[in-house]
């Protein structure tokens, strides 16, 4: 796939909604105080009850911002509402509570431009409270199908910008794997194109109570569906499919309350059994190998509390 574009690409950004009026106009300031024209904003609110609908409102001087608000199924219609509404060569999912890094477009478009045959490109992501305080990064390494598939990294949703074209190709979100949507997008995307990891921070994503991703253990589900229909699709090499099925269990221990240490040690086996020689990887979790490691580790860090020992705060 090599795809041209033009000099400065149209950028839409497509904003899913609800009752996020406490974060979503930190999110659009991020976006009109980029060095970069042109580009759209497209809001999909969900019919929001607090303040969201007067912060939309207050952007009517604001041409590139386009909001509608309409009771919906959740955030994959709204998502899909605003795939078919875009307008660029190059489009973004961002989530109301999250903000873009300036020089990101500009980033993002300049190397797009330069190269025709990447469909998908992301980068590094800063990690922000409830409070914008920034709490923590992720340098990721380089984009790798296999370690994406074995959930030794990830695409982080705030920093992914993909083209129109490609999209256009693949549908849109699916319902049926609502709670790991975005995984499976950029999954149906790479396993047919090609993605590049931008080596530079993009974007910020906030971490506050009200999150969705709280439903632990239906992500983790999706995932598996997700990767169980790619693996029956056969295109895959063994060795692939090897890296699939191991991150089918890390995904079940990664989501996994470490109270139930049992069933996180049984997924962790469970992986390591379906590709023994990822084990070698400094990103497999091989201290969790050892059995029981959870309870004795809550039981020594009674003694030390007891004994007078601070906690550790690393």
């Amino acid at each position: 796939m090599k795809v041209a574009l033009q000099t400065n690409p149209l950028i839409s950004i497509i904003i899913p909604s609800y009752n996020q009026g406490l974060y979503i106009r930190e999110t659009i300031n991020s976006i009109l105080a980029q060095d970069y024209s042109p580009f759209e904003v497209l809001i999909i609110d969900g019919a929001s009850t607090d303040q969201t609908l007067n912060i939309l409102k207050s952007y009517s001087h604001a041409p590139e911002v386009r909001w509608w608000s309409a009771t919906d199924r959740g955030v994959t219609e709204a998502v899909n509402k605003g795939l078919q509404r875009a307008r660029g060569e190059i489009w973004a999912i961002q989530s109301s509570d999250d903000v873009y890094l300036p020089g990101a477009f500009s980033a993002v478009a300049a190397f797009m431009v330069r190269h025709e045959n990447i469909a998908l490109v992301y980068g590094n992501i800063e990690y922000i409270d409830s409070n914008s305080e920034v709490i923590g990064e992720e340098v990721l390494d380089s984009f790798n199908l296999q370690h994406y598939l074995g959930r030794f990294t990830y695409i982080p949703q705030p920093t992914a910008f993909f083209r129109a074209c490609v999209a256009k190709r693949i549908g849109g979100w699916r319902q049926e794997v609502s709670f790991a949507a975005d995984a499976d997008y950029w999954l149906r995307i790479v396993t047919r194109y090609k993605a590049v990891k931008l080596n530079r921070k993009l974007a910020r994503y906030r971490y506050h109570p009200e999150q969705r991703n709280i439903q632990s253990s239906k992500i983790a589900y999706a995932w598996e569906k997700m990767i169980n229909h790619l693996i029956i699709d056969g295109h895959l090499s063994i060795k692939t499919k090897r890296y699939a099925r191991m991150g089918i269990h890390l995904a079940h221990y990664h989501y996994t309350p470490e109270s139930d240490w049992i069933n996180r040690s049984w997924h962790l086996y469970r992986a390591a059994a379906a590709n023994p020689m990822a084990i070698l990887n400094p990103r497999f979790p091989k201290r969790e190998l050892i059995i029981g490691r959870y309870p004795l580790w809550q039981v020594l860090s009674k003694i030390k509390q007891r004994l007078g020992f601070k906690p550790r705060t690393e």
